[in-house]
């Protein structure tokens, strides 16, 4: 009966978004025969320039983020370690580099990328990790260096990220032998702009109780505005969704039956453990309503405000770009996840010290300890990893989270 329930609470949009991620990957496979260049691209770099060039934009942290959800980490893992590659490397790294030596892969591989382009806003292991496959490969790769933020996004700061992005725009003039437009520029800054937004609109669609998805939902589904932001498609796939939740808070359909608790998430998914969690923590009525790192699409690239000036255009990418949560500092951090505790009117939160991004879990403990000073609400601290389940211990973190729950009930 349980099992029946939780399927009926499944967002039937689930299968629109199934057929444009396959449809996006069958392009990228396909690329060389319509002509169309394909870069490898990390999660944080502005890519409304590559989609405005007809470049296929592909994310190998996605690709290992499946690899995970699907139980294959560990292999391909071992396959990077026997070449030589640390444990302590970031396991997204070791899983695509793994995938690569070994063709392993839930979508039969990436394609081979004609160049790439990373940005240290979400990581600094990637300039290392693009390298290695830029070596591998024997393609060029452009590197976006975004300083991190300790006081704001200050003014010689974005500058300097904005030249960088005039500096990318001429690489993939030169990789594509196409010149740039500005006029498909902004167009493609338009969609990302109202993608963002309707992102933004889904994820406050938990602010609602009971709240009509839950963070594991936003997991799944933030795959398209990763890949596709700036694209028609992506559009009217969370157009779908939306409209899906607002008819959910219609008729009070909740993500989880008796919701009880209600929690933010600090840190990347347990993507190898996505589904047990989620089921465990619906048995104890419990929610996550937010995600720092589902929120880190958030920001909106362009405002489409007064005269086009490609100069102020670029500032503004430049400024969205270094926005993410993981590139501001411990006051910052602080901040975000107040407001978010009080905008989900959450009662607790659970933050992942994630073995492999120590940028994102650098701190945690502290910020764990202010947050509870400043707001009265406990936090619990989860160690794990994203991809490789050999740093996990289930049934201890379970128990501590079940001993969390119950602490919460009795306040």
């Amino acid at each position: 009966m349980q099992e029946n329930e939780n399927k009926d609470r499944r967002l039937k949009s689930f299968k629109h978004m199934k057929e444009l991620m396959t449809t996006y990957y069958i392009n990228a496979k396909t690329a060389e025969q319509t002509g169309r260049k394909v870069a490898w691209v990390t999660s944080g770099a502005p890519v409304e320039i590559l989609h405005a060039m007809d470049v296929i934009p592909i994310y190998p942290e996605n690709h290992a983020a499946m690899c995970g959800v699907q139980k294959m980490g560990v292999e391909l893992q071992q396959a990077a370690e026997a070449k030589g590659f640390s444990m302590d490397l970031c396991s997204y790294a070791r899983t695509d580099i793994g995938s690569i030596y070994t063709g392993k892969s839930p979508v039969f591989g990436l394609p081979r990328p004609d160049f790439m382009v990373a940005c240290n806003n979400i990581c600094t292991t990637v300039v290392k990790w693009y390298e290695v496959v830029s070596r591998i490969y024997q393609c060029p790769v452009f590197m976006v260096d975004m300083p991190f933020l300790t006081s704001g996004p200050q003014e010689h700061i974005v500058s300097y990220v904005a030249d960088q992005m005039r500096e990318l725009i001429r690489f993939v003039e030169q990789q594509t032998g196409k010149r740039f437009e500005e006029d498909r520029f902004l167009d493609v800054l338009m969609k990302s702009m109202e993608t963002t937004q309707l992102w933004s609109d889904i994820l406050d669609a938990c602010t609602h109780r009971p709240a009509p998805m839950s963070c594991f939902d936003a997991f799944i589904h933030i795959g398209p505005i990763v890949t596709l932001r700036g694209t028609q498609e992506c559009c009217d796939y969370y157009k779908i969704l939306k409209q899906e939740l607002n008819e959910r808070i219609r008729q009070g359909i909740g993500a989880v039956p008796d919701e009880r608790h209600r929690l933010v998430w600090d840190n990347l998914p347990i993507w190898f453990n996505l589904k047990d969690l989620s089921d465990k923590l619906a048995e104890w009525n419990t929610v996550l309503v937010a995600a720092t790192y589902a929120d880190s699409w958030c920001a909106k690239v362009y405002a489409g405000e007064g005269a086009v000036d490609i100069d102020s255009v670029l500032k503004q990418l430049a400024t969205a770009y270094l926005l993410p949560y993981i590139n501001n500092g411990f006051a910052e951090r602080v901040r975000l996840l107040k407001n978010m505790l009080v905008k989900y009117q959450a009662d607790g939160f659970l933050m992942h010290s994630d073995r492999s991004c120590k940028p994102y879990s650098l701190g945690q403990y502290l910020i764990r300890d202010e947050l509870a000073r400043q707001t009265g609400i406990p936090g619990l601290v989860i160690e794990a990893d994203m991809t490789d389940p050999r740093q996990y211990a289930e049934a201890p973190t379970m128990n501590r989270i079940q001993a969390y729950l119950e602490s919460l009930a009795g306040r």
